[in-house]
């Protein structure tokens, strides 16, 4: 195996992932190649390059003809791997047609065609991400409705807070992914668009093959709609060599994905720890295997999934950084994007094929959240007779009342019904049946029933629409 392949060792959660080998160096190869193959059909279609010509550079334009290794070392001398890639293709071109060769990026520039490329691959990856969050949310709605009246402990800052369902919890999951799938579906539907800008983001390059006397916002509008049309791509209203608006929303958008399933995440590793037992991963043999202590099978799949949640976001923080660029066009700041743009986009896909894993493969145990329901001996249920006992005594008293029985429950091990029962303030005022009828978790749930119900009629994401197409899907 080649030292300079990134194989994934150190980042395991998108190793194997279709997005890994999307968002490769050679789907990102393909990708480029794709955007000079599309440049030429659309200058054809707008009559500036022969029809011929778009044919043969796009028959040409094909990663495996190239060198991907030699075209990564020559970039060193150029700071970017479009002037390498245009000579190579030029050459490949020209074995076919020498005539066709003299129209490879034709007026066009180096970042037209990485930009044009980076949108390509973010719009393939963004199809199988959005695939895989359309899947996640089908099984987290089944969660939530098998779930729907299953008991468990609210926790706030660590500790019980009050009754809650695990249907609730599996809702309000399911909302943080149909979130991020709404926010990657509006990038992926009109936020990615096509580099047309030329040297300086004037298109001269482009408008001086059009001939004498041709109205440059006709040639603009033309060959704009042409380049996006063969690129299933978006026609952006200015050249944005140094606009990178594209960039951070994408940006944004991963990396509230991540954050989404980052929760996700970090719920599962809370209930699956040995005391709480609440949830448990899908049982594979020899997964979550530790290296020294048998007996243990560690909650990987949402180890992998926090490991994305904790790097994305600074990810994006790393491009969004990158909107301060000088000038038409950048030095250093265009360059710094493109490592962690695609790592945001793998990461980001790796997080999502694993949560349709754990989604659809989580073992939900209720009779431990029952278990640990009763773990504090009603203290659960003080809201509530701090509630009802209010109007009678007054809130204050009621809730220092409260606060002091809690205490002493939780010191002598003793229910907290029994404690209420003995305290001479509530003489008259709470019976122990009152109390322990108060103190029946099933019986304070709020709206958490009505709340699955609404979640559940929320809408799935709809399955991730037509993109940029495969390679060489059309001929000029």
């Amino acid at each position: 195996m080649p030292a300079y392949l990134d194989a994934g060792l150190l980042s395991p959660v998108r190793a194997g992932t279709d997005v890994e080998a999307a968002v490769g160096d050679g789907a990102w190869l393909q990708a480029m190649l794709d955007a000079e193959a599309a440049l030429a059909r659309a200058q054809a279609a707008c009559g500036t390059v022969p029809a011929a010509a778009a044919k043969a550079i796009t028959a040409a334009a094909r990663a495996d003809l190239l060198d991907l290794r030699q075209l990564a070392l020559a970039a060193r001398e150029t700071a970017n791997p479009v002037v390498g890639l245009v000579k190579a293709l030029t050459a490949v071109v020209a074995q076919r047609s020498p005539q066709a060769a003299e129209y490879v990026h034709r007026g066009s520039t180096s970042q037209d065609v990485l930009d044009t490329g980076a949108m390509l691959v973010a719009a393939r990856a963004l199809r199988l991400i959005l695939a895989d969050l359309h899947a996640t949310a089908d099984a987290l709605k089944d969660l939530a409705a098998e779930h729907r009246g299953t008991v468990m402990a609210g926790r706030t800052l660590a500790l019980h807070a009050v009754p809650t369902t695990f249907g609730l919890k599996a809702a309000g999951w399911r909302q943080l992914v149909l979130d991020a799938a709404g926010r990657l579906q509006r990038v992926a539907d009109g936020g990615l668009p096509v580099a047309l800008g030329g040297a300086a983001g004037t298109l001269a390059g482009y408008l001086q093959y059009a001939g004498e006397g041709a109205d440059p916002a006709t040639v603009l509008e033309e060959l704009g709609a042409a380049f996006a049309a063969e690129t299933g791509l978006a026609a952006p209203v200015l050249p944005w060599h140094a606009l990178r608006t594209p960039v951070a929303d994408l940006a944004a958008a991963l990396a509230h994905t991540t954050g989404a399933l980052g929760k996700i995440a970090a719920d599962v590793l809370v209930l699956t720890r040995t005391e709480i037992g609440e949830v448990g991963e899908p049982a594979i043999a020899g997964r979550g295997a530790s290296s020294a202590m048998p007996h243990k099978q560690n909650p990987v799949l949402a180890t992998l999934i926090r490991s994305a949640a904790l790097q994305v976001p600074a990810l994006a923080g790393v491009l969004t950084q990158l909107m301060t660029a000088e000038d038409e066009r950048s030095a250093g700041m265009w360059h710094a994007e493109w490592q962690p743009l695609r790592e945001a986009l793998r990461l980001t896909g790796g997080a999502a094929h694993t949560a349709v894993e754990l989604a659809g493969g989580l073992t939900v145990r209720p009779q431990r959240m029952r278990a640990n329901l009763a773990a504090t001996g009603g203290q659960l249920l003080t809201e509530r007779i701090s509630a009802h006992l209010a109007p009678r005594i007054g809130k204050t008293a009621a809730k220092d009342l409260l606060t002091q029985a809690s205490l002493v429950a939780a010191t002598t091990g003793r229910p907290l019904a029994d404690v209420l029962a003995e305290l001479p303030q509530l003489a008259g005022i709470l019976t122990r049946a009152e109390a322990t009828r108060l103190l029946d978790a099933d019986g304070y749930l709020g709206a958490a029933h009505a709340l699955v119900d609404r979640a559940l009629h929320t809408p799935s994401p709809p399955a991730p629409r037509n993109g940029p197409g495969t390679p060489h899907t059309q001929d000029p």
